[in-house]
């Protein structure tokens, strides 16, 4: 009897089918896929694991396109869970946050929920001040996204946002693309179209504490940020329109420092108006991938991750609003700063600030941005 051969192609197409499933183990990090298996909307929910070749491992679950967990090597090789989060979709559905979501249409806030497109003023639900925040109360961090698992290291997430969808226009297809490479690093894709003129801006917003201990706080964490200007903020969070110099100010880590050396002097005027850091700064790398945006280093288990973006901006947010209220993985309360997230992206309220990078996307065009989380260890 002949052996039936089969084309390499279609061999790696079985192989890729073989991945094509939501998690069943338990995974590294202890999170039981069976508590993100639902349904919400009718859409199905499940949890993904992503592995490379030198032991790290990535959770994420399609709702909200949300990374779960990171597992990275500390300095004595042990894997540390280094992000904030739930081990249940239950939690996920019922507690309002941010906590490893994809965000969009717009990351960030939009002032009043106002701007104008065309001529055409655009009111957006307002969730914060009086402000659109991260698209608003039912941004795409609470929607579900089709989940395509490409391979053991990347999966692709897509969202259809239809004309209207928070009176954003346009029908928009957008994709964000996780791949876990073997240098250890998280390389997010974000992909979108429209047929309408319309605005977007995405970010991931992965809360991290490199001790892998969540119920300690950042501020010992060492911070550099390339950036020599930031947007300055009023007491509603809002971008003023200006962009200052962060030298001689609390605002200055092109010098690495600890997140906490200055982050209660309230009376420089911008950590009071931020409760603490939560601004964007202008980066230095001017689009270009290969430069490092940002670093944060726990001298705790000597895991560093390292930014890098062809984003304008990142906003640097230190958690100052966890109150100990929400209870988190493996039961722990997270409390005040207890999680520092690097989020990339436009500015602020760019639609309303026309001198700035422009948000628009138009008909035919595709929106294209890119943010790599490398995680690294300091001995």
């Amino acid at each position: 009897m002949k052996k039936l051969l089969l084309p390499i192609s279609i061999v790696a197409l079985m192989i890729a089918s073989c991945n094509n499933k939501p998690a069943t183990e338990l995974t590294m990090s202890g999170l039981d896929p069976k508590n993100f298996q639902t349904e919400v909307k009718n859409e199905p929910v499940s949890l993904y694991v992503l592995k490379n070749k030198t032991g790290m491992e990535v959770c994420i679950t399609n709702f909200g396109a949300r990374i779960v967990s990171i597992m990275a090597p500390d300095r004595n090789g042990n894997m540390k869970d280094v992000v904030l989060g739930f081990d249940n979709i239950k939690d996920y559905i019922d507690i309002p946050s941010d906590f490893g979501a994809a965000i969009g249409r717009y990351a960030n806030r939009i002032k009043d929920g106002k701007f104008v497109l065309d001529g055409k003023t655009i009111q957006l639900p307002q969730n914060n001040f009086g402000h659109s925040l991260h698209g608003g109360p039912e941004g795409w961090q609470y929607q579900i996204f089709k989940a395509k698992p490409i391979n053991e290291t990347t999966i692709q997430m897509t969202r259809f946002s239809p004309d209207g969808d928070a009176n954003y226009p346009g029908n928009v297809t957008a994709t964000v693309t996780y791949t876990l490479t073997d240098d250890n690093a998280i390389d997010i894709k974000y992909e979108a179209t429209t047929d309408k003129k319309t605005i977007i801006n995405m970010t991931n917003h992965s809360y991290f504490n490199l001790s892998g201990d969540a119920s300690k706080p950042i501020t010992n964490d060492i911070l550099y940020i390339n950036a020599n200007n930031f947007t300055p903020v009023d007491s509603t969070f809002m971008t003023t329109g200006k962009i200052l110099p962060v030298v001689g100010t609390p605002m200055d880590f092109t010098t690495p420092k600890a997140v906490g050396t200055e982050i209660d002097n309230f009376e420089y005027e911008q950590l009071k108006n931020g409760n603490g850091y939560d601004h964007n700064w202008v980066l230095n790398t001017h689009n270009d991938t290969t430069k490092l945006a940002a670093k944060v280093t726990s001298s705790a288990s000597g895991i560093a991750v390292e930014v890098y973006t062809n984003e304008p901006g990142i906003q640097v947010y230190t958690g100052n609003f966890l109150d100990g209220t929400i209870k988190g993985k493996k039961g722990i309360i997270y409390n005040m700063r207890n999680g520092i997230c690097l989020e990339v992206q436009h500015y602020p309220d760019s639609p309303n600030k026309p001198d700035w990078p422009s948000v628009i996307l138009e008909p035919g065009q595709t929106y294209n941005s890119r943010c790599i989380y490398k995680f690294t260890v300091e001995k």
